[in-house]
């Protein structure tokens, strides 16, 4: 069983995961990049029995609807994005891994809503 943890900027909020990655994905979609203020933002998915905060828990915002979007409410690092259309599962940002030495994205997700001035050069799958 794999043993995943992660962090805010200012070490407040933590999390852990007892388990597999789901999924790991680059999001170019606009909502994403505007959370972030980023190009594009990577997240891993991972099933919500498996997942736990262990530090301070950090606030939420309804984003959209059926959309929550958490962040830390000291240092405002996005952490994490849920979503009524997976119930069971919860994606975590893959730059506040701990350790992100073996972390390997699988796909792009809303590639027709990319920024253009960005050059992706990659064998990945690229989907709508």
């Amino acid at each position: 069983m794999t043993k995943t943890t992660g962090h805010c900027l200012c070490g407040a909020v933590t999390y852990a995961v007892d388990g597999d990655l789901a999924s790991r994905n680059h999001c170019h979609c606009e909502t994403c990049r505007r959370a972030t203020s980023s190009s594009f933002t990577t997240w891993f998915t991972v099933e919500l029995t498996s997942f736990r905060w262990t530090g301070v828990a950090p606030k939420s915002f309804a984003s959209s609807p059926g959309v929550t979007r958490t962040f830390c409410h000291t240092c405002g690092s996005p952490m994490s994005y849920a979503t009524n259309d997976r119930p069971h599962h919860i994606d975590l940002y893959a730059a506040s891994l701990s350790d992100n030495s073996s972390f390997e994205p699988q796909s792009h997700s809303f590639w027709s809503e990319r920024v253009a001035w960005v050059n992706i050069v990659d064998d990945l799958e690229k989907r709508d």
